[in-house]
C-alpha cells in the first residue's frame, strides 16, 4: 500500500499522478496494465475532491493497494455529500460534470465509502498478472529512478 497526503492546492493534482506513476512503476504495472486509465481516474477523483469534498484548510489523502489481483485508488476526504454521475446533458453543456462518468467508464468499479468525517471515493482495476508480467523487465528507467527518490522512497538496488 502507499499514501500521500496532499494539501487543498491546484498543484496537488499533477502531485498525485506523479506519486501515482512511481508506485504503478515500483509495481511494475507499466506495460500491459491501463496505466493511463488509472492516472485519469487519480486526477479525476483528486479533483473532485478539491472542488466538493476538502474544506477550507483541510486536504485528501490518497490510499493505493495492490494485491496482486487488484489496484484500488481510493480518496479519501473530510466533506460532506455523496457525488454521483452528473446527467449526461448536463456534462455535455458545461464544463463540469464529466469525472464521475470517466471514471465508470474506464475503471472495473467505482463506489462511495463512509468516513467519518467525510467519505470516500474509490474505483478499482483488475490486473491480469500474465500480461504485466511478461511486459515487466524488473529495472525503473533512470528519469523514473529519479522521480522515485525525489518522492523520498528506498528503492532496491539493480
Amino acid at each position: 500500500m502507499r499514501e500521500r497526503f496532499f494539501r487543498r492546492d491546484r498543484r496537488s493534482i499533477p502531485a498525485a499522478r506523479e506519486f501515482t506513476r512511481w508506485a504503478l512503476t515500483d509495481w511494475a504495472l507499466t506495460e500491459g496494465f491501463p496505466f493511463g486509465d488509472v492516472l485519469l481516474c487519480v486526477s479525476e477523483l483528486s479533483t473532485n475532491a478539491l472542488l466538493h469534498g476538502v474544506p477550507p484548510g483541510r486536504g485528501f489523502r490518497l490510499f493505493l493497494r495492490y494485491d496482486g489481483d487488484v489496484l484500488r485508488v481510493e480518496v479519501h476526504d473530510s466533506g460532506s455529500g455523496v457525488p454521483e454521475i452528473a446527467d449526461t446533458e448536463d456534462a455535455e453543456d458545461g464544463e463540469g460534470g464529466r469525472g464521475l462518468l470517466l471514471v465508470a467508464a474506464v475503471a472495473d468499479r467505482w463506489g462511495v465509502s463512509d468516513r467519518r468525517p467525510g467519505k470516500v471515493v474509490w474505483c478499482e482495476f483488475a490486473v491480469r498478472r500474465e500480461e504485466v508480467r511478461e511486459a515487466a523487465d524488473g529495472a525503473l528507467p533512470p528519469a523514473l529512478r529519479k522521480r522515485a527518490e525525489d518522492w523520498g522512497e528506498l528503492l532496491p538496488s539493480d
